[in-house]
């Protein structure tokens, strides 16, 4: 073999070694665009969980990972039918920003975002995982468990026979519960479906849907003349408009009637004595799992079932029960956990 050739093969069998070790190949770099409609606080907890499970399997911000993130503002409290349209009309149109694009993946948080953008998203070939929907089929999924084509997610979604259970463990004494909501697509779907699961198991709701700008007190003095002997907070934007003032109110009324309010959202609602739901951080972590499979393992989302937590949170807040004279049954105090 003449010199040049030895050369020629030794250059060759370098390069057939170098391109072999991983740590030699170039690494993957990944875009992900995440869309959303306003950023409350407990939008931030999953998207901070979400991108810490993607950093714990080595997709890190700033080393291998870039993200573009759209936050859409709409003014809640003052909606309206045209304010609303306007806002679908911009999640459509970031929708098909994002398609032309091409990121490795999206994700989009809350309800609004997931059920408006897929179609495009997907469409247009694009990974999508949601998180933060409270109900998968409310946001255009086939079931609770299956997404459909293109997409998953993890949901906040609990077995509303599971969760009237627990409340009526820790309140035997109360069959009438007062729901006040609006018109938030989570909400909406919650009160349905409570009031669907609640009238097999002997419980009675009285609803009522207000404004985003409406005070609540009235409509809570209008439940209680309807028979309510507690208050249910559901998943609901409402109650943290105004720096909480819905929910400061409906304390100070309930307060005067001594009745608990029980609040469907792991998120501090100002004088809610009990808790059971879903933990924002953990839905956002599993989409983040999701996410894992799906960019590293070349994993088709639609082959990924719909996530959510299998064990209900419970918490209580011993402080409001002792203001209303209330006391809980040993058996749910000894798993529930303090609120912080």
């Amino acid at each position: 073999m003449t010199m040049r050739k030895k050369v020629f093969s030794g250059v060759c069998f370098l390069l057939f070694v170098l391109l072999s070790v991983p740590c030699f190949a170039a690494e993957k770099n990944y875009r992900i665009d995440v869309l959303q409609v306003t950023n409350i606080p407990v939008f931030q907890t999953c998207y901070n969980s979400f991108f810490k499970e993607l950093a714990k399997n080595g997709i890190v911000q700033g080393k291998n990972l870039t993200i573009k993130r759209t936050i859409i503002d709409f003014d809640i409290e003052n909606g309206g039918l045209w304010k609303k349209i306007g806002v679908l009309m911009r999640i459509k149109s970031e929708a098909s920003h994002i398609a032309d694009d091409k990121p490795d993946l999206v994700l989009t948080i809350g309800t609004p975002a997931t059920k408006y953008a897929k179609d495009k998203i997907v469409s247009a070939g694009i990974p999508l995982v949601f998180t933060s929907v409270a109900i998968p089929t409310a946001a255009g999924c086939k079931s609770l468990t299956e997404a459909g084509p293109g997409f998953t997610g993890a949901t906040l979604y609990m077995n509303m026979k599971d969760m009237l259970k627990i409340v009526k463990l820790a309140f035997p004494k109360i069959h009438t519960f007062g729901i006040i909501y609006s018109d938030d697509d989570n909400a909406v779907a919650q009160v349905e479906e409570a009031k669907k699961t609640g009238s097999s198991m002997g419980i009675t709701f009285v609803t009522k849907e207000v404004g985003k700008s409406d005070p609540i007190t009235p409509v809570a003095k209008e439940l209680v003349a309807q028979g309510a002997q507690a208050f249910i907070v559901p998943l609901d934007t409402y109650y943290a408009l105004r720096n909480n003032e819905p929910s400061l109110e409906l304390d100070a009324y309930r307060k005067t009637v001594k009745i608990p309010a029980i609040s469907f959202v792991l998120y501090k609602v100002p004088g809610a004595a009990f808790y059971v739901g879903s933990d924002f951080g953990y839905v956002g972590m599993l989409s983040g799992q999701q996410a894992v499979k799906i960019l590293k393992d070349g994993t088709k989302p639609d082959s990924l079932p719909i996530l959510r937590q299998e064990d209900l949170n419970i918490l209580v807040d011993e402080k409001s029960l002792k203001e209303i004279g209330v006391t809980l049954p040993m058996d749910i105090l000894k798993i529930a956990k303090p609120v912080d």
